[in-house]
């Protein structure tokens, strides 16, 4: 790996954390509080690999990566018209910005913690084979880690790397591909950044054999429709605009995986739009149903961060908070039609306005849904002329009825799909991306400004020689 010191620590350090929780179980190990881990001593049993998964589900939900820094770097690199901030971190604002330098924090942050989350799933794939009670635990372990993993790759070359064709994706650099353990720090784990295409190529094939290991059902775990949903998301990335028989191709498949989310039935979408949000102030932390894959957040474990930055305090909502931060504009609010109930769905304090679906300070928060998959399953069916699992203009329907808007007759372009889908997704983590595959500028900035990625850590680059730095940090 291309890590520094500190954050081979952090790595090895997140692997151990949750081996000692077997060790202070029973005394069947004894590791020595070094820098390195001995294979035979860390994963010695079933058990030992089934805790170690679990410390894989913590790495995704650090406040870094799916806890929510995802989503907000995602929303402020969007959403330059939309979006106000106000807050005083300086990483965040200069990524709003557009004025991102190598030292950022955030960026460096959330390189961290998701190569940390990486490298346990590569340990937990490295011990598969003690995990002997069944084959059906056994293709769910490996299915859940390849989930995790195939995620976190999505999310680092989405942000570190340019997008899906802008340029040649096989010489554009994504980000170093790490699928073995590291355990020992030598110069064998200093690697240079992989190709876009060779790592989308592990991704969909990750998720592909994830989606055929999963169960149908898995508690607040993985599961095949989060696994479809999250390739669904890979593909329509692919897909781009459709011009060129390749992106068709991959819209098709889009297409077919969110179908394929929609058609497992262990999700159903919510009646009620305003419903979705709250989960721990009115549901005690349960999420509703249309939530394929969210990551969970109570009084003693887990953080939200779209509540600490999109968040304010409502006195008459307790359970309320968040520093106010990300302001919506007037202008985004124009944008919902006349009977939206989503046009309601934003709170005014100050002067200022705050969107409602994360005021809840303890708030589960949504990696993916329902709702989604049937926005794109309409967009790649109308792009495509096709109709699979049910005519786009239904699909869309579903979404707009739902907001409380009368159903369309048909569509008249793509742009109404788009934009129906920035309306239902809207401050979710979708923005930046949505943006970049549709070839839409964020404000007044380019879709493929180098400014819209993340610089590589500039420890990183010092550390590693072999590291190249994105083109606006040169």
């Amino acid at each position: 790996m291309e890590y520094t010191k500190y954050t081979y620590m952090k790595i090895l350090l997140g692997a151990l954390l949750f081996l000692t929780v077997v060790i202070s179980c029973d005394d069947r190990l004894e590791v020595d509080p070094t820098q390195s881990i001995d294979q035979n001593q860390a994963l010695s049993t079933e058990k030992d690999v089934l805790v170690t998964l679990i410390g894989a589900y913590d790495g995704l939900q650090e406040e870094e990566t799916y806890g929510g820094d995802y989503m907000v770097m995602s929303e402020l690199y969007g959403n330059n018209d939309d979006l106000f901030f106000t807050g005083t971190f300086e990483g965040l604002s200069d990524i709003w910005n557009t004025e991102t330098v190598p030292t950022n924090e955030n960026a460096r942050a959330t390189w961290i913690d998701s190569y940390i989350a990486i490298n346990i799933t590569n340990n937990v794939l490295s011990a598969l084979d003690k995990v002997t009670s069944s084959e059906e635990t056994r293709d769910r372990v490996e299915g859940e880690a390849l989930f995790i993993r195939s995620s976190m790759y999505f999310e680092l070359v989405r942000f570190y790397a340019k997008t899906w064709d802008d340029g040649d994706n096989t010489s554009n650099p994504g980000v170093p591909l790490v699928l073995d353990p590291t355990r020992n720090i030598t110069e064998a784990d200093y690697k240079a950044r992989n190709s876009v295409a060779e790592v989308y190529a592990q991704i969909v094939g990750d998720l592909e054999r994830a989606e055929s290991l999963l169960p149908e059902e898995n508690g607040i775990y993985a599961t095949k429709a989060a696994a479809a949903a999250i390739l669904s998301r890979v593909k329509l990335m692919q897909g781009a605009t459709g011009a060129t028989p390749q992106q068709q191709a991959a819209l098709a498949d889009a297409r077919d995986a969110a179908d394929r989310a929609i058609e497992y039935g262990t999700n159903s979408l919510a009646d009620d739009f305003q419903s979705l949000w709250f989960t721990y102030i009115n549901e005690q932390g349960t999420s509703p149903s249309e939530y394929i894959f969210a990551m969970q957040v109570t009084t003693q474990d887990g953080i939200n961060a779209l509540n600490t930055y999109f968040g304010n305090t409502i006195e008459e909502i307790p359970g309320t908070s968040g520093r106010g931060d990300m302001n919506v504009t007037e202008d985004h609010i124009a944008r919902y039609e006349t009977g939206d109930v989503r046009k309601d769905f934003f709170v005014e304090v100050g002067g200022q306005f705050f969107t409602m679906k994360h005021l809840d300070t303890y708030g589960n928060i949504p990696v993916v849904r329902l709702g989604e998959m049937y926005l794109t399953r309409a967009e790649a069916n109308f792009r495509l002329g096709t109709t699979v699992g049910a005519d786009p203009v239904d699909d869309l329907n579903m979404i707009r009825e739902r907001a409380g808007l009368d159903p369309l007759a048909s569509i008249a372009s793509v742009d109404v799909v788009v934009e129906e889908r920035y309306l239902e997704l809207a401050f979710e983590g979708s923005r930046l991306h949505d943006l970049k595959r549709t070839r839409r500028n964020s404000g007044g900035v380019v879709w493929n400004d180098p400014k819209l990625i993340l610089p590589i850590p500039q420890r990183e680059i010092d550390t590693n020689k072999q590291l190249t730095q994105n083109d606006a940090y040169l």
